[in-house]
């Protein structure tokens, strides 16, 4: 063992973060109408930003 840091690795592909963002954008049109969607709604763009 050399001491160094083991490099990290991604948990999610950027095809993981499409499909996320699908299952989001599919939550969120149920939701539409409640307090709730507003957060839905910034996750849906922030994962749209991430698998740009």
């Amino acid at each position: 063992m050399t001491g160094e840091p083991q490099r990290s690795r991604a948990v999610f592909s950027t095809e993981d973060f499409r499909l996320l963002r699908e299952a989001v954008s599919t939550h969120l049109q149920q939701v539409k109408d409640s307090p709730e969607s507003v957060k839905f709604s910034n996750l849906y763009h922030r994962l749209g930003r991430i698998a740009a």
